[in-house]
Order: structure tokens, then sequence, then C-alpha cells
């Protein structure tokens, strides 16, 4: 299935989702995932499982990418570890199960949720709708309990989960470089527990083309994880020097091209 010409394709990939991943403190899945399986499409495989090989893909290229954009986030203080730490043991243990399960579950009504969420949370960024100034962080249990929300959905749709811990963040009144900052951190153990759980789920599975381990794409995620892991920084540097409202601007408008790729791709399957 190999071809030579695909890797002036991937290096661009790469770099555009490293750029978005520092940016934005995602995990870059929302360009991942669906240039995976544009790439398999052009190494002509479309087989039952491409969106999971897709998806597994994306979670061993974020390991790179996210850990990377956290590094760089770190040198800034922009990381909020108090509350990376209260939120990432629910987020591992929703990825885990959530990947293990998804080949068995229609997604269409988490779709639909992601959508209406998304689309609602960026039309609140964009008309920079304040939150209560009273309203902070809850506690370390319900930390952990939307942590374990937040990397269940993260693996059933093939992303980082900032689109989802940075709304939540920012709804939380915490500052958006630093609510950017702190998604990065939750950012890496949700693409470490997916691209494990997405290994094991397609470990057995057959009918996958050559150079998949699991659901592991290892040529992608080779030319991949080096790219971003290039440009990931880049985009960290480029969001600091952003003024909140932008940022927040950028933000929002990332949030309804996620929800309107999501609805186009359920529209046209």
């Amino acid at each position: 299935m190999w071809q030579w010409d695909i890797v002036p394709v991937m290096l661009a990939v790469g770099a555009l989702s490293g750029l978005t991943a520092g940016l934005f403190g995602v995990g870059g899945g929302l360009v991942l995932v669906p240039a995976m399986l544009w790439i398999f499409q052009l190494q002509g495989w479309e087989g039952a499982h491409s969106q999971h090989v897709a998806i597994g893909t994306a979670f061993a290229v974020m390991v790179c990418t996210t850990l990377s954009g956290v590094w760089a986030q770190h040198k800034r203080q922009a990381v909020d570890w108090k509350t990376v730490g209260l939120m990432v043991p629910g987020m591992v243990c929703g990825t885990l199960a959530g990947s293990m399960v998804a080949k068995y579950l229609p997604n269409d009504v988490l779709q639909v949720f992601f959508i209406v969420f998304a689309v609602a949370m960026a039309v609140k960024v964009l008309a920079d709708v304040k939150p209560k100034p009273s309203r902070s962080l809850p506690n370390k249990a319900a930390l952990a309990g939307i942590g374990g929300v937040f990397g269940m959905v993260s693996s059933w749709v093939g992303i980082g989960g900032g689109s989802l811990s940075v709304p939540f963040l920012l709804y939380c009144n915490v500052p958006v470089h630093r609510a950017v900052g702190t998604s990065s951190g939750l950012a890496w153990p949700i693409a470490l527990a997916g691209a494990l759980g997405y290994l094991v789920a397609g470990w057995y599975v057959e009918g996958l083309p050559d150079g998949t381990l699991g659901f592991w794409y290892l040529p992608a995620v080779a030319i991949l994880g080096a790219t971003t892991v290039l440009f990931a920084p880049v985009g960290v540097k480029l969001a600091h020097r952003l003024p909140d409202k932008r940022l927040k601007q950028a933000f929002g408008c990332l949030l309804l091209f996620i929800a309107l790729r999501m609805l186009w791709r359920m529209w046209t399957e």
C-alpha cells in the first residue's frame, strides 16, 4: 500500500496539525483523522476499519505532538498542573474504556451531541459572552468525573480533548492563555491512553493493510510524529503573541470548523 509520493502530503499535514495543536492546546486530531482517511483513499485502501486506523494513527501521532506542545507551554509557565493532576486519572480511564469499545458502538448520537456542544461554545466565545465572575473550577471529584467524560468522548471522535477542555476552562473563568496551556497538559495523557487503547483493540483484527500495528499505521506515525514535534512549539509561540480576545476568536472559529466538518461527514456518509 505504501507510496513514496504521499510523503509531501504527510509533511504538509504534519505541519498544519502541529501548528494547530500548539496554537489552541488541542491534539491535532481534527486535522489528522480526515487527512489519514484521505491518504488511505489516495493509496487505494478504504477497508471496514479505515476509520479506526485513522483514529488510532492520529492518537499515536498526538503522543508526540502534545508532548512537544506541553513542554513549550510549561516553559512559559502557562500550565495549571494542579488542575491537570486532578483531571488526568478520569481522562485516562475514560479514554481507555472508550477506545476499547469504540469499534462496537455507533457514534451518530455522540457526533450530534458534539456538534451541538461545539456550535454553542463557539457562539459564546465569538460573542464574548462572559461567565459569572463568581464561577470557578469545581471540586476534585467533579473534575475527575468531567475528565472521564472528556476522555471517553475524545476516544470516540478522535480528538485530543482540547476542543472540550478549553471551553470548559474558559467557562470556569480560567484566562484564555492559561486555559490553552492547561489543555496542552491534558491532551498528552488522552493521546497516550487513546493510542494504547487502539493498539490493543486492533491487535487481532484481520484485513488491515501492510505497515499497521494494531490500529496504528506505522509509516504515518513516523513521518507525521516527527513533523508535528517540530511545528507544535511554533504554534505555542504564535498563541502567546496573540491578545486574549484574538486567541478566543480564533478558537471559536476552530470550534465552528470542527462542528461543520463533522456535520458534513455525517451528511455525506
